[in-house]
């Protein structure tokens, strides 16, 4: 048990706990390159929607630095490399435009980088404050003491704050409101049993690491009370895409009559979205299926299909947590 920093803005650099080493390694990047930030964001060293606009916005911020005057042209460069990091994730793009949107009313006679480092600053903190307010407004959901199944990582690691899901489940496991968790270990990557595992061993909540497969199994037995994720882009209509992996788990919740919420911030959903259909899924390197740290465990040349998120459609989630209430159906955001 301990606690832990994810991401903090110390002496013009911003630091970055390196989530590829997890759990196994703590290791820190710190750098004052957008670019750096940039790979980092591309690597999923930084993950996460949340974390990853943050990210984004100290990114804009530090491509400024060294800028003499307001210069267009260096901004336009740093805003593009970071717009193309990762292309589901909303809080990217929303963080990325309340940015450009300081940069373009600011004065031209302004210190350019101490505007830009205070909008990412107050980014930074009202993602804290959102965290919050899930947390708190996801009380509700809990009728009795219950065991959780989650999947991937949305806990500090995936915000500037406390969390989505994770923080809510954290929030209840302190009111007496959770038994036990279980971790999906989220193929490919295994964010849950290198990340949330870390965080719930952390947060000194009981749990068991399970294969993405088993959580049928385990519904079948009844020993699941309900589920909770988060989600990278929520549209106008409730559909939401997360982590790969997700429909499954709310199809199998409709089947067993399980309650099946997801958790995120306003930032993250897309009112210009009308539904799942127009969210771009992106589409990872095949080795992240291919091979594991490295090292192949099977041949590389086959053919793969591997999609990072996948979208549950609204008439499955039983409701949506953000920092503003619990929202039940039908969304209409």
């Amino acid at each position: 048990m301990g606690s832990f920093k994810t991401m903090e803005f110390a002496d013009n650099k911003l630091i970055l706990l390196d989530q590829t080493k997890l759990p196994l390694v703590e290791e820190y990047i710190s750098t004052d390159d957008h670019g750096r930030i940039a790979i980092a964001i591309e690597r999923l060293e930084v993950r996460g929607a949340p974390a990853i606009g943050v990210a984004a916005a100290y990114g804009i911020a530090l491509g400024m630095k060294n800028s003499n005057g307001k210069d267009v042209e260096q901004f336009g460069k740093v805003y593009q490399r970071l717009k193309i990091t990762r292309p589901t994730a909303v809080n990217l793009f929303w963080a990325l435009d309340e940015m450009k949107n300081a940069f373009e009313s600011s004065a031209a006679s302004e210190n350019i980088y101490k505007v830009l480092l205070q909008k990412a600053k107050d980014i930074h903190q009202d993602d804290i404050d959102k965290c919050d307010g899930m947390a708190k407004n996801g009380l509700q959901i809990f009728k009795k003491r219950s065991v959780v199944l989650t999947h991937c990582n949305t806990g500090q690691l995936a915000t500037g704050g406390g969390g989505t899901a994770f923080y809510v489940i954290k929030n209840a496991f302190e009111n007496n409101l959770v038994e036990f968790v279980y971790a999906d270990e989220t193929r490919p990557l295994l964010q849950g049993s290198r990340l949330t595992a870390f965080e719930l061993e952390k947060a000194g909540i009981p749990f068991a690491i399970n294969t993405d497969s088993t959580a049928a199994f385990l519904m079948k037995q009844n020993k699941i009370d309900l589920v909770i994720t988060g989600a990278d882009r929520i549209a106008a209509n409730g559909d939401s895409a997360n982590k790969i992996g997700t429909y499954n788990l709310a199809v199998l919740c409709k089947h067993h009559n399980i309650p099946f919420y997801i958790a995120a911030p306003t930032s993250t959903i897309d009112y210009n979205c009308k539904d799942g259909s127009e969210i771009k899924i992106e589409e990872r390197d095949k080795k992240e299926v291919t091979e594991i740290n490295g090292t192949p465990i099977t041949k590389n040349e086959y053919n793969v299909y591997s999609p990072a998120f996948d979208v549950t459609p609204a008439e499955l989630i039983t409701g949506i947590i953000t920092e503003e209430k619990l929202h039940s159906p039908p969304y209409n955001f």
